[in-house]
């Protein structure tokens, strides 16, 4: 990336519609789920989010979510969104999604994906995939994220996914509570670990994680500001200052919007540029990539 010449990093958005690959219809009652949920409707495909935050001059970091397993759905592949991150290198850049069910093929495929496609981070979601974070079925995968110092997203909190369906679509929230984090940090403290979202309802255990392991950071997406836990500003505003990350969700929540509404949150103004860009930048290590 070109840091020099963004207004921010935005370190949470989603892939949503391949250009490569139909829509699979098999999961459509969780897209309109999450629309009625989330309050929207328009799902861009890869080239016209680029498009979008290129002309906004911001960075960003897209990844889809690999839960074929659990929920049988195909998913964007991989390949589609860091072909596009190469293409747009200065301002852009691919996490992979792999499922950790998928074993020794999964393990194949990331570093492919690495060594090839030059991911910068991998992306879990521990509600969508069905597994908790310190299961050590998914530790050889965290062994070879961290042989390449590469940063992991995990999704954490409650999950607009599933909400309002039946049994939650049979996804369960117990997975992404970030106290499994933990672990995880305590095993693999070369692997720099972001804790996705205001981890509601398990917010303080999120914090804790992010005070105690110096390896762990929080992403602010997926909520606007004005509703963040006061003890999230808080911790931003002091000890986690360096900690604390830019992440819109989207298209679930515009930057823009996240944005303006960081304005009215009572973070303190010094810390603009760290939240926005510097914090965002060290985790991706930026001044080491090509």
């Amino acid at each position: 990336m070109n840091i020099s010449n963004l207004v921010a990093i935005d370190i949470h958005t989603h892939a949503e519609v391949s250009c490569r690959c139909a829509p699979d219809d098999f999961g459509k009652a969780f897209d309109e789920a999450a629309e009625k949920y989330f309050k929207f409707s328009h799902r861009p495909t890869i080239p016209e989010t680029i498009a979008y935050y290129r002309e906004r001059q911001l960075g960003l970091v897209m990844f889809t979510v690999d839960a074929e397993f659990e929920t049988g759905r195909r998913r964007i592949p991989n390949e589609e969104i860091a072909e596009a991150a190469l293409e747009n290198r200065d301002m852009m850049i691919a996490f992979a999604s792999i499922d950790p069910h998928k074993g020794k093929m999964g393990l194949r495929e990331a570093r492919r994906l690495i060594e090839d496609y030059q991911v910068g981070g991998f992306k879990f979601h521990p509600t969508v995939q069905g597994f908790f974070p310190n299961d050590p079925m998914a530790y050889p995968l965290y062994e070879l994220i961290a042989e390449y110092k590469l940063p992991a997203i995990f999704h954490s909190g409650h999950s607009g996914i599933g909400t309002g369906m039946p049994g939650g679509g049979g996804l369960r929230l117990k997975y992404s509570n970030p106290i499994h984090l933990d672990d995880v940090a305590a095993d693999f403290p070369d692997m720099p670990i972001i804790i996705a979202h205001p981890s509601w309802p398990w917010q303080d255990e999120a914090l804790s994680v992010c005070l105690h392991k110096p390896n762990v950071y929080i992403d602010l997406s997926g909520w606007s500001p004005k509703y963040f836990p006061p003890q999230l500003v808080q911790y931003a505003n002091t000890r986690l200052q360096h900690k604390m990350l830019f992440g819109s969700d989207f298209p679930l929540i515009t930057p823009e919007r996240w944005m303006e509404d960081y304005e009215q949150a009572g973070f303190r103004p010094e810390l603009k540029p760290l939240i926005f860009k510097e914090n965002a930048a060290r985790v991706l290590r930026l001044d080491t990539r090509a």
